[in-house]
């Protein structure tokens, strides 16, 4: 067992980071943390570090995740660890990149800023980077790893899809990404034109040139929050007259009533990743941390 290495996770994350730390062999253990009656938050970290630590949080439902994060990352530092590493599959406010009305804050800056403060190397899985071209322009002065989730799914799709199903990508910025899917995959695939007018306002429009009729769909997304761009396009598929309508999706937030939205509009399958813990959990991206981890750290 390495012991210059420690991995630590919150309550959430156990079965994920448990079996990311067995198949590197590194210690592991829980970032320990009580809720006071006032919602304020108490955490404790093992009592003895090693150099390098680091701390297991994917950051859905952010702010309050956000404040423990702080709090064991300082606590860390003042414990002994000399070498902080974030492992946070889906990484909050990425989608905020630019002000589109005077005076908004642009969260991806102040979150990039903020973490990279607090962390030698952040490492994530697709995240949101639309305006973006690289990763390491949000966390300026640590080290960012922008894994993706592409090569999970492709190893899924091959497992219960077949020739002539068609891949569906919701908007223009998915083309490549579900293009490369359908390379690896031989499936044909189209793009959909989204207009958004509010957070749950979206007018969808289908590729004309594909015949959608008798065919099964698998629409792709990376993140899904209130369901409502898929529950769009799954109600135009239906009236093409597609056989079978099934979602993988990357970061499944599903808010609200997101997965009862789906599965009205026709969803009859949907399919996430475990970067967030959630029943439709059927795609483990653990494999992926784990190689990003192991050349990390050298071992």
């Amino acid at each position: 067992m390495d012991k210059k290495n420690l991995l630590l996770y919150f309550e959430d994350f156990k079965r994920v980071a448990r079996g990311l730390s067995k198949g590197l062999l590194l210690e592991a253990g829980p970032v320990k943390v009580h809720k006071f009656p006032d919602g304020e938050s108490l955490v404790t970290l093992p009592e003895t570090l090693p150099e390098c630590v680091i701390i297991y949080q994917s950051l859905y439902n952010p702010n309050e995740r956000l404040i423990e994060l702080l709090f064991s990352a300082k606590g860390a530092r003042e414990l002994g660890a000399k070498r902080l590493i974030l492992v946070s599959p889906y990484m909050c406010y990425m989608r905020q990149d630019k002000a589109f009305l005077p005076g908004q804050v642009v969260s991806q800056r102040v979150i990039g800023s903020f973490l990279a403060g607090l962390f030698d190397c952040i490492i994530t899985v697709d995240a949101h980077l639309h305006r973006t071209p690289d990763i390491q322009m949000v966390f300026t002065g640590a080290r960012a790893i922008n894994l993706s989730a592409k090569d999970a799914i492709i190893e899924f799709i091959k497992k219960d899809f077949k020739k002539g199903d068609i891949l569906l990508g919701p908007d223009e910025e998915s083309r490549q990404w579900v293009g490369e899917i359908a390379s690896s995959t031989g499936l044909s695939y189209g793009i959909c034109k989204k207009i958004r007018t509010g957070d749950e306002n979206v007018t969808v429009l289908l590729p004309e040139d594909l015949d959608f009729k008798g065919k099964r769909v698998i629409i792709i997304d990376d993140i899904i929050s209130t369901g409502h761009t898929v529950a769009q396009t799954s109600f135009l598929l239906k009236g093409a007259g597609v056989s079978l309508i099934t979602c993988i999706v990357t970061h499944a937030i599903f808010t609200n009533r997101a997965l009862k939205v789906l599965k009205n509009a026709g969803v009859k399958r949907i399919y996430s990743t475990n970067s967030i813990p959630h029943d439709t959990n059927a795609i483990d991206i653990t494999p992926i941390l784990k190689r990003a981890l192991k050349k990390e750290l050298l071992i």
